[in-house]
């Protein structure tokens, strides 16, 4: 039975206010307005921007919401003006394509196609992938390779495109023949590693204060791994400036703490070295340094979804996942129910956790 101009109901995780875990209810979407696309999410990853607005540290958080932001699923129905996907292609849902009312929680009319108990629930992202049913703006959603599988294309929605683009989208020659610091191991800065190793960087250390990220960063290609807990009163960036004679050719935070930032950019060499923020800090959080290290030749930069162009480049990545040139399996260290998405969270916060996937269609 065809659900086109039709109000769905189905189940989602509902975020009712700031600092509450998630709970499963059932929502009315309703259908896709001009220039929107409703989509059947089947996989999303959890991934830390979604615990950032949940935990209520998100200065622009609005509650109730229905979070989640690295989705994959099919499409459902299209509105009006809609050219780009059609029913039955396999998405991508893009947060990146950001316009005036993404921030506010709503759909680009200034309105929610979500209710719950006869209340609206705000959007997030502009994504909202922790619901079975989801609307986006025609802007922000790509058709991929529907042989890939979306338990694991999923996580291109953020994480691992992040990035891959933050070191592939570099300007030439990139890191080729350069030496790399990596602070901070988890998804994001896995990626960078791996990505720093497929074009041809000579030397890539990863930097983590939790010493079970050793196996993974070298798994992922650094050959080495320094734990700043362990250096005594050495400042790290001290440290790495001494056992790279002058400093790197480029270093990226991942972490979002801006100690880290600033350490990161004091480990570059001076005259060339090259600094890239990746990690989102916490609200009302400022970065800091000596003009000094600036006017000697360092540049500081930051990045968003690593420069990329979703609509354009990620179908590109999926191909490129499939022929076995990036790596997204191997980030995967846990699955989840979608019973058992809070379970998800507490996952995420555990050392061992890389992405944890969760599985819509299992409640």
């Amino acid at each position: 039975m065809s659900t086109t101009g039709q109000v769905i109901t189905c189940k989602a995780a509902v975020c009712w206010a700031a600092g509450e875990e998630l709970k499963i209810e059932e929502i009315e979407v309703a259908p896709p307005g001009a220039h929107e696309v409703r989509v059947k999410i089947l996989y999303t990853g959890i991934c830390h921007t979604d615990e950032y607005t949940r935990s209520g540290k998100d200065p622009e958080g609005v509650f109730p919401v229905v979070l989640g932001h690295e989705g994959g699923g099919i499409v459902e129905s299209v509105g009006e003006g809609v050219t780009n996907v059609k029913p039955g292609d396999h998405v991508i849902p893009l947060y990146t394509a950001v316009r005036a009312t993404q921030g506010q929680g709503l759909m680009p009319d200034s309105t929610s196609r979500f209710k719950c108990k006869g209340q609206s629930l705000f959007h997030f992202m502009g994504t909202s992938t922790f619901s079975q049913y989801t609307v986006v703006a025609d802007v922000s959603i790509v058709a991929v390779n529907e042989t890939a599988p979306l338990q694991r294309v999923c996580l291109l929605g953020c994480g691992i495109t992040t990035a891959w683009g933050a070191v592939a989208k570099l300007p030439a020659p990139g890191v080729k023949d350069s030496t790399v610091a990596v602070f901070g191991c988890g998804a994001i800065g896995l990626g960078v590693i791996e990505t720093a190793r497929t074009h041809g960087a000579s030397r890539i250390i990863a930097v983590d204060t939790n010493p079970n990220k050793e196996s993974w960063a070298k798994k992922f290609g650094a050959q080495e791994f320094v734990n700043p807990a362990q250096l005594g009163d050495k400042r790290i960036q001290d440290y790495l400036i001494e056992i790279t004679d002058g400093g790197l050719d480029f270093t990226f935070d991942c972490t979002g703490n801006v100690n880290v930032m600033r350490a990161a950019l004091e480990a570059c060499h001076k005259g060339w070295g090259v600094s890239s923020i990746i990690g989102v800090a916490p609200a009302g959080h400022e970065i800091s340094t000596r003009p000094f290290q600036l006017v000697t030749g360092r540049v500081w930069r930051g990045v968003a979804f690593g420069g990329v162009k979703g609509r354009t480049e990620i179908p590109g990545l999926v191909d490129e996942y499939l022929a076995g040139k990036i790596k997204i399996d191997e980030y995967v260290t846990h699955s989840r129910k979608f019973e058992e998405i809070n379970e998800g969270f507490h996952d995420m916060h555990a050392g061992d956790c890389i992405r944890c996937v969760v599985d819509m269609t299992t409640i």
